[in-house]
């Protein structure tokens, strides 16, 4: 088929040259965010992929890559410190 036009947000982070952090930061991170889709939790929202990654790990204990998997789903969300709307 045709190719699609890059997004704009591929031109602007693609390059990852605007910040780079460990995926243990991203999560810390993420706890400066009030989450839109879930404005009244009242926990961080780090504990939410730590609750999900174990959730994970007790369903499918064989299945490391998804462990992580449900640690990082999240992760994209602190692009909205940034700027970029949730």
């Amino acid at each position: 088929g045709p190719q699609r036009p890059p997004c704009p947000q591929s031109a602007e982070y693609g390059s990852c040259s605007l910040r780079k952090m460990g995926a243990m930061e991203a999560l810390e991170l993420l706890d400066q965010l009030v989450d839109e889709s879930d404005p009244d939790v009242d926990f961080p929202n780090s504990y939410h992929a730590y609750q999900t990654a174990e959730g994970i790990r007790r369903a499918h204990p064989d299945k490391d890559w998804f462990h992580l998997v449900g640690l990082l789903h999240d992760l994209g969300k602190v692009l909205a410190l940034f700027g970029e709307p949730q």
